[in-house]
């Protein structure tokens, strides 16, 4: 596969060019891209697959929402729906997404929609919201966020990758200059301060972004459909853990070291599972999955033992507070007077 996509590179940079000329194009106003008089924080990154762009939105949510009335716009990756649709609690994950529902679920007093045009979406959502959080538009150039945060996991820094399909990044590494944030996700728990300093040193940062490092945080609980109980009551069992996500690896590290003993069943990400992968999962019992995954499972896996492990976004260094206040100034500076 490492072959192929050294073989692939000459596309790389075709694609590179023809996500070069857009972004120059939007910049220089030959393509619309709208602003907005209420404050629009955009979560993205500039690579494929898993950066923490779910636990970022909840950091969000969980310290705004007391002062603040709260809006996401997710597209809905994988649904089965078009158009806007407003989340509730009786939606389904085929409905709406597995993360919008989950972010809905999490924050029953925020308001989640999905909507793929996101101009759109933000116009049905601004009479109501304070705030809107985009989640995943980072590359969505026709609007024009008031802060945007951009999201690098440590082992897979955008500055070391490569365009698609040689390598990961969905635009060239100068697209982070749009970024007001910076955060680098997943983390290790133990990692050198030096360590962190030589990102910092390798990383292009203009004279106003801001950089920020995290790691995940995982629960001691593990939430099931009626109970919530210790992470340790699947110490002296055997279990399967069911991931569909970008980069399971962290987690299965975690639960390794932890010395928990379990199969290992990987599908892509936001799978759609089928019957024939229902069954065969329904006598794996007990299943511990992620809470994005629990989302598509929940109302397919009745009498199976099914619980989810929680995870949130710990900013490094006891820097979080520094990152709420720089959110925080950034959306008073916007809110209008």
């Amino acid at each position: 596969m490492k072959l192929l996509r050294k073989l692939l590179f000459p596309f790389s940079v075709l694609y590179g060019w023809i996500m070069s000329l857009r972004n120059w194009a939007y910049d220089n106003a030959y393509l619309k891209s709208t602003a907005y008089d209420i404050p629009i924080i955009c979560v993205g990154n500039l690579s494929v697959g898993g950066t923490g762009k779910s636990p970022m939105i909840e950091f969000l949510l969980d310290f705004l929402k007391e002062e603040y009335q709260v809006a996401v716009l997710s597209r809905g990756y994988k649904r089965k729906t078009k158009g806007f649709v407003e989340v509730k609690d009786t939606s389904t994950a085929e409905e709406v997404g597995d993360e919008p529902l989950q972010f809905k679920r999490k924050f029953p007093k925020a308001k989640v929609a999905v909507c793929e045009d996101r101009r759109k979406g933000i116009e049905e959502l601004q009479s109501w919201a304070d705030i809107i959080l985009l989640d995943d538009a980072f590359q969505h150039r026709k609007v024009r966020p008031s802060t945007t945060i951009l999201l690098t996991p440590f082992h897979d820094l955008y500055i070391n990758d490569y365009m698609l399909p040689t390598g990961n990044l969905r635009e060239p590494r100068k697209g982070a200059e749009r970024a007001d944030i910076i955060v680098v996700t997943k983390c290790p728990d133990r990692v050198p301060y030096s360590k962190l300093q030589e990102i910092e040193y390798k990383m292009p940062l203009g004279d106003l972004q801001e950089l920020f490092f995290s790691k995940i945080g995982y629960s001691e609980v593990i939430h099931g459909k009626f109970e919530i109980l210790p992470l340790e009551y699947l110490s002296d069992k055997p279990f399967t853990l069911v991931t569909g996500i970008a980069n399971p690896m962290p987690l299965t590290t975690f639960l390794a070291n932890q010395g928990f003993q379990f199969t290992h069943e990987k599908f892509g990400d936001h799978h759609h599972f089928s019957n024939a992968e229902i069954e065969k999962l329904k006598t794996a019992s007990p299943i511990l999955t992620t809470e994005k995954d629990y989302m598509r499972l929940k109302d397919r896996m009745e009498g199976v033992e099914l619980y989810y492990l929680p995870i949130t976004t710990k900013i490094l260094n006891d820097q979080g507070q520094y990152l709420r206040k720089s959110i925080q100034n950034r959306i008073k500076h916007t809110l209008p007077d």
